[in-house]
């Protein structure tokens, strides 16, 4: 019997608009070596590694007259050229060319009658680079029995690790009538499962709505802030088809010696210096800031404690473990430390008991746990009414060591969020080798400026690096 989708894995199916699709993206920026970094290597790498991902050779099958959750099955005519696809810039490549690109390929939803993902290699970037761009459907990376292929194909020297061959021969995809008998053994076992799911393919969408709460009440913890709505601010709009990109490059260094000066955390300085740039783009578009302005994040964490997770842990061992706090971020405090001491303090209400993961614990995770705790994070974040949160922000620690794909060494990573419904903006962040690296994904009408806000990230760790002293 096929896996059938679980019902949170489904409702990112059933929830998908033309203005929200539901994938997750990535941006990893490589070196090319002198040996070169070229698409059919990549290919190769791809078909390599690809059996560590099984779910990454499947396809969603829905069941006739949708009495049941879809399932999955193999594709039997499987074509790893259409998923990993090449792409190329005018040279010299710019970075404001790269994100125009990453923005139109996030902007076009995956095809629904095939594997949900797609790898695009970039060439003819400045400074003999190339990019990486992935997209994967928020169906597919539940981290448990699937995590994001960006993970695999990543080594920790130049000399790729070498796998047994992988000899993949696709099951025979069941017929209608064999997935309708499967379903009405389903039914006949789970009962109230068959009106949930008529009232899904009626396109009740408050049927969907609240399946998906369910089990978003088991998974995550709500903060005591979701019983006000939240604040007022232009992120919350009507959006569009199509999105804008931009990124912003730190030093990890400046938020260990800000951790170091005031006794917080390196995500709480982060957040801080998200406060601090929301502050002086809403400013800069005269938008009335006072002083008791906020702007509402939903920040999702890894939340078991460390001594329940081994040195060898994978990424699905978090899986089912990922909470979402609401944090009002105190944009209109003008104070750079001051807006620190607020961020500090509500983050430390969260995360009493120890229930938080430590950065320490995430990157003992096998492989580049990054992309897939990203894709986690965005399915915490769905489960919630987006009357009560702003953005999404996650911020994901990653090694702290050089990482390779088919020798190529990668410089950076930039996460793409996805937008949520009435909301123009998710903000991603990864601290990999000693950097921390942004990625803003925007609406395209409504975030015309994202690269302002990009570019504002500077000035606000600036200003709270210069209250450490």
């Amino acid at each position: 019997m096929p896996p059938r989708l679980s019902a949170l894995d489904a409702s990112f199916l059933y929830l998908e608009e033309a203005t929200t699709p539901m994938h997750v993206g990535g941006v990893a920026i490589f070196e090319r070596p002198p040996a070169g970094f070229d698409y059919d290597g990549l290919v190769d790498l791809v078909e390599q590694r690809i059996a560590l991902v099984p779910r990454y050779r499947q396809k969603v099958r829905h069941v006739p007259g949708n009495i049941a959750r879809p399932v999955w099955v193999d594709d039997q005519d499987f074509d790893i050229a259409y998923h990993v696809r090449r792409s190329a810039l005018p040279r010299p490549g710019s970075d404001e060319a790269l994100a125009e690109l990453v923005a139109r390929l996030m902007s076009r939803p995956l095809d629904h009658t095939r594997p949900l993902w797609e790898m695009y290699l970039v060439e003819g970037l400045a400074d003999n680079r190339a990019a990486v761009v992935t997209k994967t459907h928020q169906a597919m990376v539940d981290g448990i029995s699937a995590i994001d292929i960006a993970q695999v194909i990543l080594d920790v020297s130049p000399e790729p690790r070498v796998l047994p061959e992988d000899l993949w021969m696709p099951h025979p995809e069941p017929g209608s009538a064999t997935l309708m008998l499967e379903a009405l053994g389903d039914m006949v076992s789970r009962p109230s499962e068959l009106v949930d799911n008529v009232r899904t393919a009626a396109g009740d969408a408050l049927a969907t709505a609240g399946k998906v709460a369910g089990v978003a009440t088991k998974l995550f913890t709500v903060a005591r802030t979701a019983s006000r709505r939240a604040p007022g601010t232009p992120l919350n709009v009507d959006i569009s088809t199509q999105r804008r990109f931009a990124v912003a490059r730190t030093e990890l260094q400046a938020y260990r010696r800000i951790r170091a000066a005031h006794g917080c955390t390196v995500n709480d300085a982060v957040l801080s210096v998200i406060s601090g740039a929301l502050r002086n783009w809403l400013l800069s578009r005269g938008e009335p800031v006072t002083a008791s302005a906020a702007v509402r994040a939903m920040v999702p964490l890894s939340v078991r404690g460390e001594a329940d997770v081994p040195s060898s842990a994978t990424a699905g061992s978090l899986g089912n473990r990922v909470s979402s706090f609401l944090v009002d971020l105190p944009v209109g405090e003008a104070s750079p430390l001051v807006r620190l001491r607020h961020v500090s303090h509500a983050m430390a209400e969260h995360t009493a008991g120890g229930q938080s993961v430590g950065a320490d614990t995430l990157v003992r995770i096998g492989g580049f746990a990054p992309p897939t705790l990203h894709a986690l994070g965005a399915r915490a974040a769905s489960g919630f009414s987006k009357r009560i949160f702003n953005l999404v922000v996650t911020n994901v620690p990653g090694p702290q060591f050089p990482l390779y794909a088919a020798g190529a060494r990668m410089l950076e990573m930039f996460p793409v969020v996805p937008l949520a419904k009435g909301q123009a903006l998710a903000i991603g962040l990864t601290s990999y080798d000693g950097g921390v690296y942004y990625g803003f994904n925007g609406d395209r009408d409504a975030m015309h400026d994202v690269d302002v806000l990009a570019g504002l990230v500077d000035e606000a760790l600036d200003e709270l690096l210069a209250t450490a002293g």
